[in-house]
């Protein structure tokens, strides 16, 4: 039988009954600031989940997860939206997409659901829930579809749908058990939400861990230290852009570097840390793994860890079947040098290669993202061969849809343009003007008027929508490649790093 979400709950709860799963914030009701953490055992999300089956979403909170898993033990399929696609329609459309049965909303988002075609419920409302037993978790397949999510950018207008199989979701229950393996056996993980990633505690929970709620996504120095003295965290999870915050917060803490270095693992994901907060966290015995994955296959590549030179180098976990297979570096944009570079391929056989839409011709998934091997099986993430960026909490965006549609509609205006932001919270477009432009506010303005419909389709993080975004230069004056003459996106992100910081308020 295919382990998922569900029988790792069962097994879970049959193991840890009266041990704490999640911490979830405790709230002020006046000023919102935070007073404590409220804890909810592994017998309590148990039957709040049968709870919430009986009943028959953002996914930020403890009664989302619940409303998540009461579906599937309902029978049903969860297709999850974020809450970052804030257009009603490509929602709607997705929906159709996927045949859908019906949409369950929070009620604050009742006033833009007019022009749903699918039935829909507002979660838990006026809903009495079956007075009898919750049946037997429901018999599947391998190749019937567990949950449905979405890729984090849009392609043409819209992203498009991952069906995640039973065979995958077993998968990837095997690697989480791989990454979270208790540093102590005689006593439970304590650790924090990563936001964003459904499976994400499908690991603690197989070893009856705890996982904290934060109040938010980038959570403060002051929050953190609170979490391990009130909580008792023991392993932080966070994107790479907020540990940097922690780590150039503890530069100047001695109390809040001697807590990070005290955590049995610090684990990030999304982007590559910094080199500079890198080489500080492990001079300073912070205990650091970097999580490479994505959407499409959660968790990939775990790096070897410890204190040594090979510490941040990444390696496929045990029981799947990749390949890195080397392209040629003079088509993969911003990279241009005579290093040999690899792109990760998950093999059709591997049981995390996804559906058979999400594959290239050959069978395979071919990620695109591109790697070196400094060591043998050891490889250094350096970035994709397409025009993808992603950013910092990891979600991705597609620069050249931005681009064609920038030279669709301002080609009057614009002589080039290049986008970048990778591991920022937005994108910057950098134009080349075609005219000369004696005031650019108004210049930018009309940018954003003329794309304003297209921007309006895409993910908040892929958005343009403020003229703070967009940086007007000279014709001819954005690096170049020397043979093509195209605009080198990584350059331009190393030549205007210091304005970059300025637009995203990080200049000190």
């Amino acid at each position: 039988m295919s382990r998922t979400h569900l029988s790792v709950l069962e097994s879970s709860t049959a193991r840890f009954s009266n041990s704490a799963v999640f911490k979830v914030p405790l709230l002020d009701p006046q000023t919102h600031l935070l007073l404590d953490w409220t804890t909810i055992t592994y017998q309590q999300f148990h039957d709040d989940v049968h709870r919430s089956a009986s009943f028959w979403i953002g996914g930020y909170t403890y009664q989302d997860v619940v409303a998540i898993y009461g579906l599937s033990r309902a029978g049903f399929i969860p297709q999850l939206f974020s809450l970052r696609l804030p257009n009603p329609q490509v929602i709607f459309e997705l929906l159709v997409k996927a045949e859908a049965k019906a949409l369950i909303f929070d009620p604050t988002f009742s006033n833009v659901l007019q022009n749903c075609h699918t039935p829909i419920y507002q979660l838990n409302a006026g809903i009495e829930p079956c007075l009898g037993s919750v049946p037997l978790i429901p018999v599947v397949a391998k190749d019937d579809t567990a949950l449905i999510f979405h890729t984090s950018g849009s392609t043409s207008g819209s992203p498009k749908l991952v069906r995640c199989s039973y065979r995958w979701l077993d998968s990837i229950v095997d690697k989480a058990s791989q990454t979270s393996m208790p540093h102590d056996a005689a006593r439970s993980d304590v650790t924090t939400w990563m936001y964003g990633e459904a499976c994400a505690t499908l690991d603690k929970r197989r070893h009856g861990a705890c996982v904290i709620q934060p109040t938010t996504i980038s959570f403060s120095s002051e929050e953190l230290i609170r979490m391990v003295e009130s909580c008792g965290l023991n392993r932080l999870n966070q994107f790479a852009a907020f540990l940097a915050m922690q780590l150039r917060a503890a530069r100047k803490n001695p109390a809040l570097l001697s807590l990070l270095a005290g955590l049995d693992e610090v684990l990030y994901s999304g982007m590559p840390l910094p080199q500079e907060e890198q080489s500080f966290a492990l001079q300073n015995n912070i205990k650091l793994r970097n999580l490479f994955g994505s959407t499409e296959c959660s968790i990939l590549l775990l790096s070897v860890g410890g204190s040594g030179n090979e510490a941040p180098l990444l390696k496929p976990l045990n029981g799947v079947s990749y390949q890195f297979v080397p392209i040629d570096s003079e088509d993969a944009e911003g990279h241009h040098s005579t290093v040999r570079l690899l792109e990760l391929v998950v093999r059709s056989e591997s049981p995390d290669c996804p559906e058979p839409s999400r594959r290239s011709s050959d069978g395979h998934f071919h990620s695109g993202d591109l790697f070196q091997e400094p060591l043998p099986g050891c490889y250094v993430f350096c970035g994709r061969d397409d025009d993808w960026i992603k950013s910092e909490n990891s979600l991705r965006c597609d620069t050249k849809a931005i681009e064609d549609n920038i030279r669709a509609t301002c080609g009057n205006l614009v002589a080039d343009c290049i986008v970048v932001g990778a591991g920022r919270p937005s994108p910057v477009l950098f134009v080349e003007s075609a005219v000369e432009v004696s005031d650019q506010e108004k210049f930018k303005k009309e940018i954003i008027r003329k794309t304003r419909h297209f921007h309006s389709r895409r993910y908040l993080h892929e958005r343009i929508v403020s003229t703070k975004m967009i940086v007007v230069v000279d014709r001819n004056t954005l690096p170049r490649t020397a043979t093509k003459g195209n605009i080198r996106r990584q350059a331009v992100e190393e030549t205007y790093r210091g304005q970059l910081d300025e637009i995203y308020g990080l200049a000190q």
